[in-house]
């Protein structure tokens, strides 16, 4: 059962409705890249990355021209072992960024294969907790006026959505402070509600924000500054007095390990796209778990849905808006706030390959 084809793919991926946040603006479209293995039996796997609007193109090359003589030839099996090598093979030039997302994507496909090969869903292949997994609707909506950000809060409750994550980082922040407890007034004093900031603020505004929202009764404040400032993050954990989620800006096992060894996360919040893949995600879950901390997610939940069903110490999965359902055979089915974890093998994210070759 050894790799015989490798075949790559680069796709943008409009927005239904244009998005923003505090560092990346207006964003109209992501990019979608994808990595679709074959064995020599036949078995396929099929893995993804995406960017939010630029990079795809050297992500794509990557795994079409780096990763691409790693993997031909290789044993399907032995994914560890092959993510090792992925690694290393790029590692100079890497340690993180492009590297990164190109090793995800192909890791992945590795173990969709696996998991297909099996006949099993990947969430029972990685151990199996519950396939009923706790998720919040992931709102990208800055620079909506007031009213359209309600609208959408009402449009995700009749979607079944039973926790709503909103953006902060607007220029002053009592707009932030008026917008986030408005939001509350409108959902009530007990819904989950979560804020994200995109890395807006320096440390000390972060901390000022945080003790701002503290009467608003949040989950957690995402991402209030940047993630390179580990220091700053425990700071903010320790002196903000809210609850702080970080991790999709983190790229390796080892940026998670310093971050939480240091007291900066409260909700470890890994990407399995651009962390490494399925096999490193795993390892960020148990790293979290030995702190005793809860784990959430970022993007793609059509896939971390299954890695969440597999971690004991989940709190919520993160549900985004990001389009991809055009593309997807059967998107993710969300009952009562809930989002389950599907029974079909591998990860069962099967893509209309037409319907992306005309874009």
């Amino acid at each position: 059962m050894r790799i015989a084809t490798l075949e790559t793919g680069l796709y943008r991926i409009a927005l239904p409705v244009a998005l923003s946040d505090s560092t990346h603006g207006t964003i109209t479209h992501f990019e979608l890249i994808t990595a679709r293995l074959r064995d020599t039996d036949g078995a396929e796997g099929v893995g993804y990355t995406y960017t939010v609007g630029a990079g795809g193109a050297a992500v794509h090359a990557l795994i079409d021209q780096g990763l691409r003589p790693v993997l031909l030839g290789a044993d399907a099996e032995n994914t560890e072992a092959l993510w090792q090598k992925m690694w290393w093979h790029l590692h100079y030039g890497g340690r993180g960024g492009s590297v990164s997302l190109a090793v995800s994507a192909c890791d992945i496909a590795l173990w969709d294969m696996k998991a297909r090969r099996f006949g099993t869903p990947l969430w029972r292949l990685l151990g199996g907790f519950d396939p009923v997994v706790p998720c919040y609707a992931g709102g990208i909506d800055l620079d909506f006026p007031l009213d359209a950000l309600l609208r959408q809060t009402d449009e995700n409750l009749a979607k079944g959505f039973r926790a709503i994550k909103m953006k902060v980082g607007r220029t002053r922040l009592s707009e932030d402070v008026e917008r986030v407890r408005a939001m509350r007034a409108h959902l009530g004093q007990d819904f989950p509600l979560m804020v994200d900031a995109n890395m807006r603020w320096t440390v000390d505004e972060a901390i000022r924000a945080a003790r701002a929202f503290q009467d608003s009764n949040l989950v957690w404040l995402e991402e209030p500054t940047i993630p390179d400032d580990v220091e700053g993050h425990a700071r903010i954990v320790r002196d903000g007095g809210v609850p702080i989620a970080t991790g999709e800006n983190l790229h390796t096992l080892h940026e998670f390990k310093a971050m939480i060894a240091a007291g900066g996360v409260t909700f470890p919040e890994p990407d399995v796209t651009n962390c490494g893949g399925v096999t490193v995600f795993m390892k960020v879950a148990h790293l979290a778990e030995a702190y005793n901390l809860p784990l959430t997610s970022h993007g793609v939940h059509d896939l971390t849905v299954h890695l969440l069903a597999a971690a004991p110490n989940r709190s919520y999965l993160e549900v985004h808006g990001f389009g991809l359902d055009r593309y997807i055979a059967e998107p993710l089915v969300i009952r009562e706030g809930n989002a389950i974890a599907p029974e079909r093998p591998g990860h069962g994210v099967d893509f209309d390959w037409a319907a992306l070759g005309r874009l």
